[in-house]
């Protein structure tokens, strides 16, 4: 029995199924698809004449009916015999309506996939009976199912080519029910199909006896749709309003409407809403349509609608309800899958479009990328074509968001590369990331104090002006021993300082702190504020730290000033770093006994334009010293000259 009426006018009908098929490359999506219309007898017979001559002229069913032709559009993927473009497909039988988004099987095209799930209520995932489950097999379910695909329906495909063997299907059932639940999917719905010879789609045919569920056509027509969200809601219908405007229309003085489609709950005449960012409030006046005024309007619904107070409202606005605001920041966490050819720059700006407005962002932050072997999030040295990964986004403006689990519209974005305006990221919004410490504002009340002695009157009493050196490199490059003496020779000389080691900060100050990339940061941060005040007195302070990330030492550097930061990279190749290792952390990291260990399991990313890069498997100690010392001269922060010989 189908899902209950809703009235009509008020949104979408709910007798209508968004598909998507997916699923890794010749799983047969297409010949699915071809096979249900033809078994269902949508096709009319001039295009099943035209079908049997294209399939003599162009076919890839080894002498069969290639019913793919029906979805492969492109003269490219006929040629081929593969989708590369996402093909949809209508057609009707008499229990439901169907919209199929036929999507593409090979890795690079996984970007047309993404669009075709963006819209979907419920994934058909193929997999070959032979094959098995494939890598991007994965990659697809992971996408769906972060696009807000919930339902799925596995067709285990070429059963004839299995010898129609029921362990083989049992088998590669238990291992997608093993995936859907690794990726937070409902326990998908498993059919044994023969795409090719019409076995399990519209009839059970005489192959399988063994198996007594449903054909994969009647499952589709009374699969329960209305417990998940329709595209671009939440489901909440009557809900939380959620009104994106698309348009301004003003024909003339007379008549200002504002237009849009209803993404989330019903919109009635009369009902007070909020404008978002604004924050203004007014009353719906008119529900507007083609077809005459309403006076309500739910989900799905296109509409233009008119306000009682003339009030500043523009595209790229959000008309919400009082009772449930959306959230708002200038920093979000997000899902996104990677589009471009081009990897994905930590501290590079795009322009983040979300329904009506765009604005810049920046990438502040890689906190993951989807391993789709394993189904876990791994460190990222970088996100490349086609991977999917977790980032912290910032924008310049305040962005006015739903979690995308919550809403497919107002919690979805794209990336745009500012200089070819070519998309670059799809993106899915999970929450406000938390204030950054860089960033955090301090109470109101509170006032920095300044000192009453100048920074000249310490530099004459100290003779010396103040300056932090950071020295950064990989584990085992040498960063406390050159610091320790340094420290010595500085202080020989007379100068007065305060290093700042990494262990002894993570004994410490840091001790709270783990090693995720986030509290890194983290770590940086404290032994920068702690740098600046020591700089504050008049003294010299050495950092030596990994600091792996380029842009928390830009960020240092912000901090502590330009004029008084110092970064001396340590460079020596990994090789060395590795035959230093006394303690056996690289062999740890190497046996995944230690996560996010850089230059293993999480990157470091080299600096482009230190202040100085020594090597330190060509350069001993002291040379590395006397580098330093002699960088210090020359910026007049210490005497030339000194004491000592080293």
């Amino acid at each position: 029995m189908g899902p209950a009426a809703v009235p009509e006018g008020t949104g979408r009908h709910p007798d209508l199924l968004r598909l998507l098929t997916c699923g890794s490359v010749d799983d047969g999506k297409s010949t699915l698809i071809g096979r249900l219309l033809h078994d269902s007898r949508q096709l009319h017979d001039d295009r099943l004449a035209a079908v049997y001559k294209e399939s003599a002229l162009a076919g890839h069913a080894g002498g069969h009916l290639d019913l793919a032709l029906l979805a492969d559009g492109l003269m490219a993927e006929r040629e081929q015999g593969i989708t590369i473009d996402v093909a949809y497909l209508y057609f009707s039988t008499p229990e439901r309506s169907f919209i199929i988004a036929d999507t593409p099987g090979h890795e690079q095209y996984t970007r047309n996939m993404a669009t075709g799930a963006s819209t979907a209520d419920l994934a058909v995932i193929l997999v070959d009976a032979v094959r098995g489950v494939t890598t991007q097999t994965r990659r697809h379910s992971s996408i769906a199912g972060l696009m807000g695909v919930s339902a799925a329906v596995v067709a285990v495909n070429k059963m004839d080519l299995a010898g129609y063997d029921e362990t083989r299907f049992r088998s590669i059932a238990a291992e997608v029910s093993a995936m859907a639940g690794a990726l937070g999917l409902a326990e998908p719905v498993c059919i044994p199909v023969s795409a090719l010879h019409g076995d399990g789609v519209v009839e059970p045919g005489a192959n399988m006896s063994w198996y007594d569920g449903p054909c994969l056509l009647d499952h589709l027509e009374h699969v329960d749709a209305a417990g998940h969200p329709p595209a671009g809601a939440s489901g909440l219908v009557g809900g939380r309003l959620r009104l994106p405007v698309q348009l301004v229309l003003r024909p003339d003085h007379r008549f200002r409407g504002f237009a849009g489609t209803v993404c989330e709950g019903t919109v009635r005449a009369g009902d007070r809403v909020r404008v978002e960012p604004s924050g203004r409030t007014t009353a719906i006046e008119r529900i507007v349509t083609f077809d005459g005024d309403l006076e309500e309007a739910g989900t799905g619904r296109a509409v233009v609608v008119t306000t009682s107070d003339e009030i500043d409202i523009g595209r790229g606005d959000v008309i919400v309800d009082l009772a449930y605001p959306p959230q708002r920041g200038r920093r979000v966490t997000a899902t996104v899958v990677w589009m471009s050819q081009a990897d994905l720059v930590v501290g590079s700006e795009y322009l983040l479009a979300q329904g009506g407005q765009t604005m810049n962002c920046r990438v502040s932050e890689v906190l993951g990328r989807l391993d789709v072997d394993t189904l876990e999030s791994v460190p990222a040295d970088a996100v490349r074509l086609n991977d999917i990964a977790t980032l912290t986004v910032r924008t310049d403006t305040e962005l006015i968001f739903d979690p995308y689990t919550q809403n497919r519209t107002t919690g979805s974005f794209i990336l745009i590369d500012r200089a070819s305006n070519a998309t670059v990221a799809a993106g899915m919004i999970e929450a406000a990331a938390p204030a950054a410490a860089w960033e955090a504002v301090p109470g109101p009340t509170l006032e920095r104090q300044r000192s009453s002695i100048t920074s000249a009157e310490r530099a004459q009493r100290l003779g010396q002006r103040p300056v932090t050196l950071l020295l950064t490199g990989l584990t085992g490059a040498g960063k406390s021993t050159i610091a320790s003496a340094l420290e010595r020779e500085l202080f020989e000389r007379g100068c007065t300082t305060v290093r700042l080691d990494g262990e002894n900060m993570r004994l410490g100050v840091s001790r709270d702190l783990g090693f995720s990339s986030r509290d890194r940061s983290e770590n940086v941060r404290r032994t920068a504020e702690l740098a600046r005040l020591v700089n504050d007195q008049g003294l010299i302070a050495i950092a030596a730290l990994v600091a792996p990330s380029a842009a928390v030492r830009e960020r240092a550097r912000e901090l502590i000033g330009p004029d008084r930061f110092v970064e001396v990279f340590l460079d020596p190749p990994l090789e060395v770093c590795r035959s230093r290792d006394h303690a056996g952390l690289y062999e740890a990291a190497d046996r995944g006994e230690i996560r996010q260990f850089p230059g293993v399991s999480a990157p470091y990313d080299k600096p482009a334009d230190a202040d100085l890069v020594l090597d330190t498997s060509r350069l001993d100690v002291d040379a590395c010293v006397r580098a330093i010392l002699a960088w210090l001269e020359a910026g007049r922060f210490i005497p030339a000259g000194g004491t000592s010989e080293a």
